[in-house]
């Protein structure tokens, strides 16, 4: 069994912008290294322990996990190509305030966030929690009986907790908010 902990990454400049991020690589903020560092007392007051530290090629996350992994005494993060955040398409750098007006019908709208399902060039939800699966085989496979810190972003980590524990994605999406530098966790997969 894996037991596996995602982590969100810290502020980043479009978080503070309202800008939708997906692929876009901005660093992180000076309250992002701040949360970083927050979230690796956090993981030291729990006393949890990882074997390894993965994390998204993009900076915003693996910054994070670079911070983390730091103050726990760990190597240095791994990257992990399926740890991306997800597509956005055309909505990659557009303010939140328009997911409605260009994506309406096709949302969901949480109590803290609005999710648009289709726009053109955007990776679908099912097609994120299929990658949030590979996520889950490939450190099963590789980390048996070991606990694995994962440092991502928003979508993506919720994917791969609904992935993780058989719970539909929208429900996902609807029942909690995943905020930066929250964690979630632990999670055991086999």
């Amino acid at each position: 069994m894996t037991t596996i902990y995602i982590a969100r990454h810290g502020q980043n400049e479009d978080n503070v912008r309202g800008i939708l991020n997906g692929h876009r690589d901005l660093p992180l903020t000076d309250l992002g290294r701040q949360q970083a560092r927050q979230l690796a007392r956090h993981i030291k007051d729990r006393e949890l322990v990882f074997d390894a530290v993965y994390a998204s090629p993009l900076g915003r996350a693996f910054e994070t996990a670079a911070i983390v992994a730091a103050a726990l005494g760990l190597a240095e993060p791994i990257v992990h190509n399926d740890l991306i955040e997800r597509d956005f398409g055309i909505m990659t750098g557009k303010p939140v305030a328009d997911i409605e007006e260009i994506c309406a019908p096709d949302i969901i709208k949480a109590e803290n966030v609005t999710y648009f399902l289709h726009p053109d060039g955007a990776e679908t939800f099912p097609e994120l929690l299929a990658r949030g699966q590979r996520v889950l085989d490939f450190m099963a496979h590789q980390h048996p009986d070991q606990t694995v810190l994962l440092a991502c972003h928003g979508d993506i980590g919720k994917m791969i907790y609904a992935a993780a524990t058989s719970t539909p994605w929208r429900q996902v999406l609807t029942d909690f908010y995943f905020g930066n530098t929250d964690i979630i966790g632990p999670v055991d997969v086999s």
